[in-house]
C-alpha cells in the first residue's frame, strides 16, 4: 500500500528515505522554537528589550546558513558528494544542541546558534540538489511535497515535544532530545541515502555565484521565498508578549506555533501534486495572496484558539507556495550546478526566517500589531513580483 502510495505521487525510494530522515532533524531543530525564548529570559540583559534578544538570537541562525549556503551548495556541486554534506551538517547541529546545556551567558548561545546555522547550510543545499537530481519535472512537485510534508511532521511535532519537557522536566531534557533526534536523523541518512553514481559525461564547473546561474527567475523565486519566511517567522520573536497578552502557557504557544506546520502537512503534498499537473506559477501567486490576511490576524488575535486558527491559515498559503516554488527551481536548475540553484531559495528562505524576527522585536516595541501588517505587505509584494518576473517552464522535457 505504501508503495503504491509513493508511486501514485512519483515519489522513488531513496526521495522517501532522504524525507524521513529529514522528519528525524526537523523534530530535533524545532524543538528549540519554543524553548530559546524562554532561555533567553533565563539569561538576559535586563537592559536590553527580550524581544529584541529573542529576535537578534533567532536571526543569527538564519543569516550565517543563509550566507554560507552558497558556497556549501557550490562545494557539493564540485566534489558531487551530496550524502557527506548532510550528514556533517546533521552531525554539527546535534553537538551544537547539545551545547546548549552548558550556556551560561548570552554570548554563549550566539555561538551556539552560529553553529548551528552552520550545520544547516551543510545540510540543506545538498539535500535539495539530491531532490531535483533524482526527479523528473513530471514528478518533481508531488516529490517535492513529499519531502517538506515529512520536514513540517517532524517541524509540527518538536515544538508541542520541546514545550511538554520544558513544562514537565526543564530545559535540558528539551535539549538531549532535540539532539538524539538529530543523531537519529543522521542515522537514517548513512543508511539509506546514497550517492547517485558519478557523472561520465563532461558537466560545466560554475564559480560560486555564478552569474550564469541567476537566469530564468531563480533570484525571484528566492525573493519570494524571503518575504514569504519573514511573513510567517515573525511570530517567534514574541512568543513571551503572545503568552503574556493571551494568558497562555508555553505549551499554548507550541501548539498554536505547530498549526502553521501541521495545515503545511495536510496541503503540501496535494498542492505539489496539483503543480505537477497546472503549473507550479498560478499556485504560488494564490498562496502569497493568500498569505498576506492570514499574516494581518495575527496581530489582532484574543485567544490562543484564535491564534491557533490563523497560524492554521498561514500554514495552507505556505503549502501552497513552498512545494511549488522548490519544484520550479528544480525545473530550470542547470546540471552540475543544482546545489547553487537551489540553495539560493534555500538562502532566501533562511533570510526571511532571519529577518523575520527582527522586524518582529523592533516593530512591535512601536505597536504590536505593526509587523504582522507590514508582514501583509510583503506577502503581496511577493506575489507581485512572482506574477512579473517568473516564467513557467514548459513541460515537455523531461530532465532530473
Amino acid at each position: 500500500m505504501i508503495a503504491n502510495f509513493l508511486d501514485a505521487y512519483g515519489i522513488n525510494r531513496e526521495i522517501a528515505a532522504l524525507s524521513i530522515a529529514r522528519l528525524a532533524d526537523a523534530m530535533g531543530n524545532s524543538i528549540l522554537v519554543v524553548i530559546i525564548p524562554l532561555y533567553v529570559v533565563k539569561l538576559s540583559t535586563p537592559s536590553i528589550p527580550e524581544s529584541l534578544l529573542v529576535g537578534l538570537l533567532i536571526s543569527v541562525y538564519g543569516f550565517v546558513f543563509t550566507i554560507l549556503q552558497p558556497f556549501t551548495g557550490a562545494m557539493s556541486d564540485r566534489l558531487d558528494r551530496r550524502k557527506a554534506f548532510i550528514l556533517g551538517g546533521l552531525i554539527v547541529m546535534a553537538v551544537s544542541t547539545f551545547s546548549f546545556n552548558f550556556a551560561t551567558s548570552f554570548t554563549h548561545l550566539i555561538i551556539i546558534r552560529t553553529l548551528q546555522g552552520l550545520g544547516v547550510a551543510l545540510t540543506v543545499p545538498a539535500s535539495l540538489a539530491v531532490l531535483a537530481e533524482g526527479t523528473s519535472r513530471q514528478s518533481r512537485g508531488g516529490s517535492m511535497g513529499f519531502y517538506t510534508t515529512l520536514r513540517m511532521v517532524g517541524f509540527a511535532i518538536g515544538p508541542l515535544l520541546g514545550g511538554y519537557l520544558q513544562v514537565r522536566h526543564g530545559f535540558q531534557s528539551a535539549f538531549l532530545a532535540g539532539t538524539a533526534l538529530l543523531i537519529v536523523g543522521a542515522v537514517l541518512v548513512q543508511f539509506w541515502v546514497h550517492d547517485r553514481p558519478a557523472r561520465t559525461e563532461k558537466v560545466i564547473r560554475y564559480r560560486i555565484l555564478d552569474r550564469r546561474l541567476l537566469g530564468d527567475g531563480i533570484v525571484y523565486l528566492g525573493i519570494a521565498m524571503f518575504l514569504m519566511a519573514s511573513a510567517f517567522s515573525m511570530m517567534a520573536a514574541l512568543e513571551n508578549e503572545f503568552n503574556l497578552r493571551l494568558q497562555q502557557t508555553a505549551l499554548g504557544f507550541g501548539i498554536a506555533f505547530s498549526a502553521l506546520t501541521v495545515s503545511r502537512l495536510i496541503f503540501q503534498l496535494p498542492f505539489g501534486r496539483v503543480s505537477d499537473l497546472i503549473g507550479r506559477r498560478p499556485i504560488i501567486i494564490a498562496g502569497l495572496i493568500a498569505l498576506a490576511p492570514a499574516t494581518a490576524l495575527l496581530g489582532y488575535v484574543t485567544s490562543t484558539l484564535q491564534l491557533t486558527g490563523a497560524r492554521a491559515f498561514q500554514g495552507l498559503a505556505t503549502a501552497a507556495i513552498a512545494a511549488p516554488a522548490f519544484a520550479l527551481a528544480g525545473d530550470i536548475s542547470i546540471r552540475g550546478g543544482e546545489g547553487q540553484q537551489m540553495s539560493i531559495l534555500a538562502m532566501g528562505f533562511g533570510l526571511g526566517i532571519a529577518a523575520g524576527p527582527i522586524i518582529a522585536g523592533s516593530l512591535a516595541v512601536i505597536r504590536f500589531e505593526l509587523p504582522f501588517l507590514v508582514g501583509a505587505l510583503l506577502c503581496l509584494v511577493g506575489a507581485w513580483i512572482v506574477y512579473g518576473h517568473v516564467p513557467e517552464p514548459n513541460n515537455s522535457s523531461d530532465e532530473g
